[in-house]
């Protein structure tokens, strides 16, 4: 089970930017998160769709016991707009040593459909995200891994001040085609206030 406090290393922190807000995942939010999931495995490392068995036990073992410790491997975060959950993501992959770890993000399939939608969406969570990593979490750096073929994706990850790092040459096969993978990062120096919440 998830405690609703959350992670410890975030000490019941919720961000807001506007009506937009991040929090620690919650025990709740497995279900919605499964759905978007299964419907958006073209966006995703994801190879089979998930069942409610295998997100409710990698909730319980692998989500919850990372919620206790200094240092935990992933910080797993829900997104909302008033409130109402629309998405999640966080920091996965976290190196602790050198202080810096990969976003992750994922939106309601619908608002993700809605091009608009899903750019302002996109926007206002890597800025919070940004406010966690620079400022409370104090990483040095965070990296995306975007599929070349979400062409709009890419090009709200960079319009947000993130450099491209470099590409790597037919890294998936998506839907039987092989994509590129495009590689990212901003660096804390690199932000200013207004770059975050």
């Amino acid at each position: 089970m998830l405690p609703h406090k959350g992670y410890k290393i975030l000490a019941g922190k919720h961000l807001s930017k506007g009506s937009y807000s991040i929090e620690s995942i919650r025990l709740e939010d497995a279900l919605p998160v499964m759905k978007w999931r299964n419907a958006q495995l073209h966006a995703l490392r994801q190879k089979e769709p998930l069942t409610e068995t295998s997100q409710r036990i990698y909730f319980e073992t692998v989500v919850s016991p990372q919620l206790s410790l200094a240092r935990p491997e992933q910080i797993l975060v829900r997104f909302a707009y008033e409130k109402k959950l629309i998405g999640y993501g966080g920091l996965v992959h976290i190196d602790w040593n050198h202080r810096r770890a990969e976003v992750s993000f994922l939106l309601e399939t619908e608002r993700a459909d809605n091009s608009d939608q899903y750019e302002t969406d996109f926007t206002n969570f890597l800025a919070l995200l940004k406010e966690l990593s620079f400022t409370h979490l104090n990483f040095h750096k965070i990296t995306t891994e975007s599929f070349s073929h979400r062409k709009k994706h890419v090009e709200i990850i960079e319009n947000c001040g993130f450099k491209r790092d470099g590409v790597l040459r037919d890294q998936v096969k998506v839907e039987g085609c092989w994509v590129d993978a495009v590689i990212c990062s901003c660096l804390k120096s690199e932000c200013n206030k207004e770059d975050m919440a």
